[in-house]
């Protein structure tokens, strides 16, 4: 018996996205704006990692039971606490916030830490305090990591493509950022450094899917020149949608499996993949794409002023 292959979207639509380009910019920039107002006004809700705290390393007797570890140390008081387990399963991180006074506060927050997990603790490996000095330069380095890997991707399509698709990616990965910052200041999820590696992941994963319809619209360009640019965008996105939606719902399917069983640990992480997916297929559709109208990204291909390596191929 044949099996017969799954379309989730068939290979010819004919969906007009460009139609309503300006709703949708209104929508983007509205949304830009929400996102900076949040993060300006309301800020991060930073974790450890940025703030500063307590960082233990023990060995359980036995596998280690997260959930009664959590539970004990949660009614502590000390704030902010939160367990990983790594390496073998009966090794813990455990990271408590940075307590209000001196060295002195923090070493009672180690001793109610250690008095509460006597049951369940074999040996305490390692026990170092974060001070804010070194949360202020991690800081500085997730927001380096973030600009340049923005810049680098840019620069990346400007070669390979022409100025007009270095613009349009820019726009939408700038909208992918911000949108993402916007929504842990909206919605108070913990920013930490799996934070930023999510922001740097969504800015791939956006460029992937930008550059895979911007090859298909400068190929198109070059195919159908006297083709309205409307009507040229709308059909290089829909001969690459198909493309486009199944990769967005197979890595949607797993980012929402380890949202839903990886625990509280990585919950920011893949909420913020979740989302950046999203808005990563909405802005390489709705914005990096309809920008091209603007730009007379025609007139650039017809002169002949192509990028980069490309241009020594087709000449």
């Amino acid at each position: 018996m044949a099996w017969l292959p799954i379309k989730l979207v068939p290979d010819t639509t004919r969906f007009d996205f460009v139609r309503w380009r300006r709703f949708w910019f209104f929508v983007t920039a509205g949304y830009v704006a929400l996102s900076l107002g949040f993060v300006a006004f309301h800020g991060l809700n930073l974790g450890i990692d940025f703030k500063g705290g307590i960082l233990m390393e023990v060995k359980t007797k036995g596998p280690a039971d997260i959930d009664t570890m959590r539970g004990k140390l949660g009614g502590l008081g000390l704030g902010e606490v939160a367990l990983q387990g790594f390496g073998a399963p009966d090794d813990v991180l455990i990271r408590v916030q940075r307590q209000e006074g001196g060295e002195a506060a923090q070493q009672a927050a180690v001793e109610k830490v250690k008095g509460a997990l006597t049951d369940n603790v074999e040996t305490y490996r390692r026990t170092e305090f974060v001070g804010p000095k070194v949360g202020g330069e991690l800081i500085r380095g997730g927001i380096i990591a973030v600009i340049a890997s923005v810049l680098a991707i840019a620069a990346y399509v400007w070669f390979r493509f022409e100025w007009q698709f270095a613009v349009g990616a820019i726009v939408a990965l700038a909208h992918d950022v911000i949108g993402t910052f916007g929504l842990f200041s909206i919605t108070g999820l913990e920013f930490n450094l799996s934070s930023v590696a999510a922001i740097l992941t969504i800015a791939g994963y956006s460029i992937n899917d930008t550059v895979v319809i911007f090859d298909r619209v400068r190929e198109n360009l070059r195919k159908y020149k006297s083709m309205d640019i409307k009507e040229l965008i709308n059909l290089s996105v829909n001969e690459t949608l198909a493309r486009t939606i199944m990769t967005s719902m197979t890595t949607f399917l797993a980012v929402l499996a380890i949202f839903l069983f990886g625990g509280p640990v990585i919950q920011g992480f893949s909420a913020a993949m979740i989302f950046g997916i999203i808005i990563g297929t909405y802005s390489t559709v709705y914005v990096a794409s309809s920008i091209l109208i603007y730009l007379s990204i025609r007139e650039s291909i017809s002169s002949g002023q192509v990028g980069g390596a490309t241009a020594a191929k087709k000449d």
